[in-house]
């Protein structure tokens, strides 16, 4: 929005009475040349960084699931409420997970956050220790990160050991 504002304000003509544009216009024109440059080379430093952060707690969030060995796949087991902002402005998402085995188990349980075209905006890795036999577990998933716009939450991968 602030990319609109500046390169509007910089085509917008002003001339002094004899129809000649002021000098001022120039000023403004530069000055408004010079925000959308600045704005318009910031905006891929933060798509570097967002992406950066992105490989990042994905690659934490694969280390985490391989590291679990003997498990199952339990992502049928996993269900998720609905994504909500926290104080500081992370998703945040219940995470509930049913035990049917016949002893205590814990899940590891990685959740994608997406945006509604379906791109992957986020992910982290919740644990739910020693869920009772025919039990519930339930914890809560936050981004990594703020996120903005319309958020949704995915089970990724669910593991019962």
């Amino acid at each position: 929005m602030l990319l609109t504002a500046c390169v509007g304000a910089g085509t917008t003509s002003c001339s002094d009475n004899s129809g000649t544009p002021s000098t001022s216009h120039s000023k403004a024109a530069s000055a408004a040349s010079s925000v959308a440059s600045a704005v318009s080379s910031a905006v891929p430093s933060l798509a570097s960084q967002g992406a950066s952060a992105l490989a990042s707690a994905s690659a934490e969030a694969k280390r985490r699931l391989d590291e679990v060995k003997n498990a199952i796949n339990a992502k049928d087991d996993v269900h998720l409420g609905a994504p909500a902002p926290d104080a500081e402005g992370r998703s945040t998402v219940a995470v509930s997970a049913h035990n049917s085995a016949d002893s205590a188990k814990s899940f590891l349980v990685q959740i994608d956050f997406r945006d509604e075209g379906g791109n992957l905006l986020d992910t982290t890795v919740v644990t739910l220790s020693d869920v009772g036999a025919g039990k519930d577990g339930k914890a809560t998933a936050r981004s990594n990160r703020k996120l903005s716009g319309p958020v949704r939450a995915e089970v990724a991968r669910a593991l019962r050991y």
